[in-house]
């Protein structure tokens, strides 16, 4: 019933589709394939799982606003963070994931955010001072996670 959209598939979603964005640790496979266990968890739902997880990544793309194929990535998960219902934020321990912690400091007042950050996570200080400052939930493991954010959807 979930459909997934990666980049770069255009985001199109109907008026009264409901989506989550999976933002969150990637670093080039330092992190577990946690967004693939969330979109299993979410099959089931009548949801948009907007993932930006893109299959065909290129290491090699300079990052650089003059790359369009690296500003069309930058660009398709500013506009799905957007757009989403939700935004389901994953904080790996094993990674530093300096971009999700860039988009929870653009997203944490949206009022869609929710975080998992368990024990280990180099900033987890940072992170759980954030969550509090704004109001944004904030949870231990990814079932937790995957739980809060169908509660969201069903909202």
């Amino acid at each position: 019933m979930a459909r997934t959209l990666k980049p770069p598939a255009p985001l199109v979603l109907a008026p009264s589709e409901r989506s989550v964005f999976l933002a969150g640790s990637i670093e080039m496979g330092q992190a577990e394939p946690w967004q693939a266990a969330v979109e299993q968890a979410l099959a089931g739902e009548a949801v948009v799982i907007l993932n930006p997880r893109r299959d065909e990544w290129d290491a090699s793309w300079e990052q650089t606003i003059h790359n369009t194929p690296f500003r069309g990535q930058v660009e398709w998960e500013l506009a799905g963070q957007e757009l989403a219902t939700v935004i389901a934020m994953y904080f790996a321990p094993a990674t530093k994931a300096p971009i999700t912690l860039l988009e929870l400091g653009l997203f944490a007042r949206s009022g869609k955010v929710v975080v998992c950050c368990p024990a280990g996570y180099w900033r987890r200080g940072n992170v759980e001072v954030v969550c509090a400052r704004y109001g944004v939930p904030l949870v231990e493991s990814l079932e937790e996670l995957v739980r809060r954010v169908g509660e969201r959807l069903l909202d």
